[in-house]
């Protein structure tokens, strides 16, 4: 198998996407953070001294979804045309899922995963003082398409 983003001597490179045409393209990833019952409680209730939790990792999701070519390094800049991130609380923490859309050269699966990356570290930052146990796990991503034809991942 060969990587894309090397070259034949092994040195990392940006693929060159100058003569693709601009498809629509979309792609849902999902995270987990586990959090105790109580953080759970504290987060419904919007009791956390912080402030609501959701709302600012939706918004910190979102703006590093935007920001994904600056974070890293061999990503193309594309022109994002939406990002959503949303969160289902569940047993025994908190889902997080992210579509993002663009009309461009190449894929928005990174934008997709770092928005859920984001979102969950910034409700890791928002309930630290409350939760020493919580845990970020199963970023991946669930699916994506191009020009509408559906690529799907588990």
């Amino acid at each position: 198998m060969e990587l894309s983003h090397l070259n034949k001597r092994g040195a990392a490179r940006m693929i060159d996407i100058s003569r693709k045409a601009k498809v629509r393209r979309t792609a849902r990833a999902k995270g987990k953070i586990k959090l105790q019952d109580e953080t759970i409680r504290l987060i419904r209730a919007g009791l956390l001294k912080k402030g609501d939790a959701l709302a600012v990792a939706r918004i910190a999701g979102i703006g590093a979804a935007k920001k994904t070519w600056e974070l890293v390094p061999l990503c193309h800049n594309i022109s994002i045309e939406r990002v959503s991130v949303d969160f289902h609380i569940v047993a025994d923490g908190i889902e997080i899922e992210s579509v993002a859309v663009c009309t461009d050269k190449t894929g928005i699966e990174m934008e997709a995963l770092t928005a859920v990356a984001v979102a969950a570290l910034t409700l890791y930052d928002m309930c630290k003082g409350v939760d020493r146990n919580m845990k970020i796990e199963e970023i991946r991503v669930l699916g994506k398409t191009k020009g509408g034809t559906q690529k799907k991942r588990s």
